[in-house]
């Protein structure tokens, strides 16, 4: 016999899936909803269903956006020889909220990762092309797009970063492309997104050729 109810159950599991979360916390805030006398579990509810509605990738980016382009991609204050190419949509956040970056981005949308079975194929590499080639055409071949990888400093996000590499190696023979690496200034293992404002600033900073 369940102590709970069924549907206190469910709320607990789907909030168990959550990344960092375990059984306790997600008891805890399942408990949270149902104390709640201002119909705080409503509000959730539509605001993940009108999440899930309307928000979608930009098919430039691959950042998440609620338009077909983001209003980054859109804008026309962004430079568009620079392209920082990153693992995910919080790494944008991260670089917007540092504030010392008016390039554009890519998402990637993780790295190569053999172990948990993410190869090339998984990740838009043939996208990332298609892109650069669109910005050399946009420049007129009259700029050097610097291509600026932004991965972490992990073994996962140091062989994506090789791939990149290697994908660019004749462009970049050819001089139309500039492929940097983003400084050390970031501590090995740690993620993008939970970077501090100086920190990613001395890595923009202290980037490197290739």
């Amino acid at each position: 016999m369940s102590v709970l109810p069924k549907s206190v159950e469910k709320v607990i599991e789907e909030f168990g899936k959550l990344p960092g979360v375990g059984p306790k916390s997600a008891a805890r805030m399942a408990y949270h909803y149902i104390r709640s006398s201002n119909k705080d579990a409503s509000k959730l509810a539509s605001a993940l269903s009108d999440m899930e509605e309307n928000v979608r990738y930009c098919k430039k980016c691959f950042n998440v956006t609620d338009k077909e382009v983001c209003d980054i991609c859109s804008s026309p204050l962004r430079k568009k020889n620079k392209i920082c190419v990153v693992e995910e949509p919080l790494d944008v956040v991260a670089f917007e909220n540092s504030g010392v970056y008016d390039g554009l981005y890519f998402v990637l949308g993780g790295v190569i990762s053999p172990a948990d079975g993410i190869g090339e194929e998984e990740l838009r590499f043939k996208e990332l092309e298609k892109r650069v080639n669109e910005l050399l055409e946009e420049v007129k071949g009259n700029k050097c797009i610097e291509i600026i990888i932004a991965t972490n400093p992990s073994l996962e996000g140091e062989a994506t970063a090789s791939y990149i590499i290697d994908l660019f190696a004749k462009l970049a023979k050819e001089k139309k492309v500039n492929i940097t690496r983003l400084a050390m200034g970031l501590p090995t293992g740690a993620d993008l997104e939970y970077a501090d404002r100086l920190t990613l600033k001395r890595a923009l900073e202290g980037r490197r050729g290739i």
